[in-house]
């Protein structure tokens, strides 16, 4: 399969279809923030309103159940104003978001999740933790994009919340799509049978030309700089392994059954080097070490002109398999021979698919959806591996659930300064490895 703009037409597709869903029922008395509109309608807030979570809102108002849009929230009133036109163009009859239920502001998503029965929360991940932890609080439903936090403490809150989420019934899909894909799901079924054996080996790739950036506007203050510009500041992104890559590690996670007890790696900047590109790596290589001695080997970048991949391989003691986004899905024994082959068409769209499934559950008084821990797990996976890439030092998993070294401002207003600073020059300070301090 040719990936080499595979990310951007993921954006693309987000853009212009649909993505999530959210629910309600189950057992209307099981907790607080059960289903109690009085036409059975779910209830969706959107929190969130920049291109993901317009796509979330689209396939959220794209499947069966009966949904409406009731309330949304941003950080900017222009992102909400361009995903409130072009959801209420498209659903005419499922948008129902007056000018009283559209919150703008750091606060924004409280009044939001109040109105609801199921959230879509959807902005930069370093705001996940407290927005998943207040949806739970207040007994919602929720559907989250990847990655659910970009440090230590930020993983910790939403295991936490996670395990309240679980004794609420709350059913939580989390944006990790693959898991939805029937090429994944098929594969995983043979390899869980032992079609390939023990796997002891793997390789895991998202190497690509990079993301969109954002100028710099004279009028801005450091903080809306630095949240327009979001995907290359670590509080806000946690870097491209946290928020692209966790894809593909959350799959060797998952082939593996487990997660790494430690992590060592290396990267830097080589291409991205400039103002406009904050403090972030353009590579990372890392390897995932597992409890039985197998090493996952996991690789991400950002380089323009070069060859782009974005797949996963792994071999076990009876064989091989290959993994891409793409519908491929293959498994071979050692001598060659094709144990199966994923048919390349007629495969649902599995961004489409969190969604379906979800509703379905919800609109049965199901609660089948728990992938919050999961999740969090994996994210955590990438963060180590950022942790090691930044110090050079290995990275031991239970060492650094522990750490405490929160990335988030310590006051959310436009006139509050994030942690991170530019120099005379216009240039964020680097991670240097055998002098950055991770944990």
């Amino acid at each position: 399969m040719n990936t080499e703009n595979l990310n951007d037409k993921r954006r693309e597709f987000i853009k212009t279809s649909a993505l999530l869903a959210g629910g309600m029922l189950l057992n209307q008395f099981a907790f607080a923030g059960g289903h109690s509109s009085a036409d059975d309608t779910i209830r969706i807030a959107l929190i969130g309103c920049g291109d993901r979570g317009t796509g979330a809102a689209f396939q959220a108002l794209s499947t069966t159940a009966n949904v409406k849009l009731v309330a949304m929230a941003d950080a900017f009133q222009d992102r909400l104003d361009g995903s409130y036109k072009a959801l209420s163009e498209k659903f005419k009859n499922k948008v129902d978001v007056p000018k009283d239920r559209q919150f703008t502001g750091f606060d924004a998503y409280q009044k939001a999740i109040a109105l609801a029965d199921v959230v879509l929360l959807t902005t930069p991940p370093g705001f996940r933790p407290m927005h998943f932890e207040e949806a739970v609080k207040q007994g919602k439903h929720i559907f989250m994009e990847k990655p659910v936090a970009v440090d230590a403490p930020g993983i910790r809150r939403v295991l936490a919340a996670a395990e309240i989420a679980k004794q609420k019934k709350l059913n939580v899909v989390v944006g990790l799509q693959r898991r939805y894909q029937t090429n994944y799901r098929e594969a995983l079924k043979r390899i869980e049978d032992g079609a390939i054996g023990e796997v002891f080996a793997g390789q895991v790739y998202w190497n690509s030309g990079g993301v969109w950036v954002k100028k710099r506007q004279a009028s801005q203050t450091e903080m809306e700089y630095q949240m327009r510009n979001w995907y290359y500041f670590n509080w806000l992104c946690g870097d491209h392994i946290v928020e692209q890559h966790v894809h593909n590690i959350d799959i060797a996670n998952w082939v593996k059954g487990s997660y790494p007890v430690s992590v060592q790696g290396t990267g830097s900047r080589a291409w991205r080097t400039g103002k406009d590109y904050g403090e972030i790596y353009d590579n990372h290589s890392v390897e995932l070490t597992y409890a039985d001695g197998s090493v996952i080997h996991s690789q991400c970048r950002h380089f323009e002109g070069t060859a782009n991949r974005v797949d996963e391989s792994f071999q076990g003691t009876k064989g091989k398999v290959f993994l891409s986004g793409g519908n491929q899905g293959v498994l071979w024994d050692h001598a060659g021979k094709e144990l199966y082959r994923h048919p390349s068409k007629g495969n649902a769209n599995p961004y489409q698919t969190e969604h379906d499934e979800l509703f379905a559950a919800i609109s049965k008084g199901q609660y089948k959806f728990w992938d919050a821990e999961r999740a969090a797990k994996s994210c955590f996976t990438a963060i180590i591996g950022r942790y090691a890439t930044y110090s050079g030092q290995t990275i031991k998993w239970d060492e650094a659930l522990k750490a405490d070294n929160s990335l988030m401002p310590d006051q959310l207003s436009w006139t509050a300064q994030p942690k991170l600073l530019p120099d005379e020059n216009g240039l964020y300070p680097v991670p240097m490895p055998g002098k950055t301090k991770v944990i």
